[in-house]
C-alpha cells in the first residue's frame, strides 16, 4: 500500500520489536507461573523464560509438522480448560467477597494509559493468521474464514469467562482482585486451584509462543528473500519445511530481550510496553491501507467486501490511533516501566537508517 520503504520498516519492526517482544513477554508469563510450581530461586522466572523460548524455537526448527501438531493439541486443550472454568464458575452458587479492598488513591488517573493495552493484548494474535496465506489453499476464502471464526471463538470464550468471574466474585470482588482467575479457582476448587490455574496459564503461554514463533519467522524469511542485506534470513530448509536462519535469529533476539527485561522491576510489563508503540502504529497503517488499496489496481476491480464500509475501518483506525497515542504518551512519562516503550521506539527508529542502507545495497 505504501511502498517498499515502509514495508521494510514493518518487517524490521516485526523482527526486532513486535514479534520478538511478544515472545519475550509471553515467556515471562510462563516463567512466573512455572516458578510457583517449581521454584528456582530469585531468578527462577527468567530461567524458565529462557528455557521455554529455546525449547519452542528448537521445536519449530525440527519441522512445521511438529509445530503444527503441538499447536493443535495445546489450543484444543486450552479451549476445553477455559470452557471448564466457565462451567464451574457459572454453576457455582453465590459470590465471594473476601478480597480485601485496597485504599483508593486520590491521585490515581481515571483512565490508565496502559489499561486497554493489556486488555487488547489478551485478545491479540488473531491477525497472525494473515501471515500464513502463502502456505494456504484458496487463501482468499480461507483466511477470511479463519480470522472471523478465530475472533468469534476467542470473544465468546472470554466474555463467558468474565461472566463466570462475576458470578463467583461479584463486581466488587473482581475490582479489588489482583488475580481474578486465581481467586475464582481458589473459591471453586480450594487449595488445588492455584496449581491447576498455573498449568492452564503455562499451556496458554506455550501455545502463544509457538504460534508467534511460527508466524514471526515467516515474515523474517520474506525480508531475507527481498532485501540483499538480510539475505541469510531467506534460507528455507526443504527437509523440515522451515525458515531455519530466520527462526534462529528470531530466537536469539527474543532471548536477548528476555535478559534485558530481566534487569527491570517487571519483565512482562516492560516487554508489553516495548512492543506497544510499533504494534499500534502498524495496525493503524494496516487500517489506512484498506482505503489506499481499494483505489489501486488490481484490487479496485475486485476488492474485499467490508461490512458497513467505510464506518468499520474508520472505527478501527480511530481505536488504533488512540492506542498509539496512549503507548507514546506512556513512553514520554516518568513511570518506571516506560523504559520499555522508550527502548521499543528507539529500536523502531533504528530501522530508518537501515532502510536507506538496505535500499542502496539492493540497487
Amino acid at each position: 500500500a505504501f511502498g517498499s520503504r515502509l514495508a521494510f520498516l514493518f518487517a524490521w519492526a516485526r523482527m526486532s520489536v513486535i514479534q520478538t517482544g511478544a515472545i519475550a513477554a509471553t515467556a515471562f508469563v510462563f516463567g512466573d507461573y512455572a516458578s510457583q510450581l517449581w521454584p528456582l530461586g530469585e531468578k527462577g522466572a527468567v530461567i524458565y523464560a529462557v528455557i521455554v523460548v529455546a525449547a519452542v524455537t528448537a521445536l519449530n526448527l525440527a519441522g512445521t509438522r511438529e509445530s503444527k501438531s503441538l499447536q493443535t493439541v495445546l489450543t484444543s486443550a486450552l479451549a476445553l480448560a477455559i470452557f471448564a472454568l466457565i462451567v464451574v464458575g457459572l454453576l457455582h452458587g453465590g459470590t465471594v467477597s473476601a478480597v480485601a479492598t485496597p485504599p483508593a488513591s486520590p491521585s490515581a488517573p481515571l483512565f490508565s494509559q496502559l489499561a486497554l493495552i493489556f486488555i487488547l493484548l489478551t485478545y491479540g494474535g488473531w491477525n497472525e493468521a494473515a501471515y500464513l496465506t502463502a502456505e494456504m489453499q484458496d487463501a482468499r476464502r480461507n483466511i477470511v474464514r479463519a480470522l472471523l471464526l478465530g475472533i468469534l471463538a476467542v470473544t465468546v470464550l472470554y466474555v463467558l469467562l468474565n461472566l463466570a468471574y462475576l458470578n463467583v466474585l461479584g463486581l466488587e470482588g473482581m475490582r479489588n482482585s489482583r488475580a481474578v482467575a486465581a481467586d475464582l479457582m481458589q473459591a471453586t476448587l480450594g487449595g488445588t486451584g492455584k496449581a491447576v490455574l498455573s498449568v492452564i496459564v503455562m499451556a496458554a503461554a506455550v501455545s502463544t509462543l509457538n504460534a508467534t514463533t511460527f508466524t514471526g519467522a515467516r515474515t523474517n524469511f520474506a525480508l531475507g528473500r527481498d532485501i540483499r542485506m538480510f539475505r541469510a534470513l531467506g534460507n528455507w530448509n526443504a527437509r523440515t519445511n522451515t525458515p531455519t536462519t530466520a527462526l534462529l535469529v528470531q530466537g536469539a533476539v527474543s532471548l536477548a530481550l528476555v535478559l534485558l527485561a530481566a534487569t527491570t522491576p517487571d519483565g512482562f510489563e516492560t516487554m508489553v510496553a516495548y512492543t506497544a508503540p510499533a504494534f499500534w502504529l502498524f495496525f493503524l497503517l494496516t487500517g489506512i491501507s484498506l482505503f489506499v488499496l481499494r483505489r489501486q489496481q488490481p484490487a479496485i476491480a475486485n476488492p474485499f467486501r467490508v461490512p458497513l464500509y467505510p464506518l468499520t475501518p474508520l472505527v478501527f483506525c480511530g481505536m488504533c490511533a488512540f492506542m498509539l497515542w496512549s503507548s507514546a504518551s506512556y513512553a514520554m512519562s516518568r513511570d518506571a516501566g516506560s523504559i520499555g516503550a522508550q527502548l521499543g521506539i528507539g529500536v523502531l527508529l533504528l530501522g530508518i537508517p537501515l532502510m536507506f542502507i538496505a535500499r542502496k545495497n539492493n540497487q
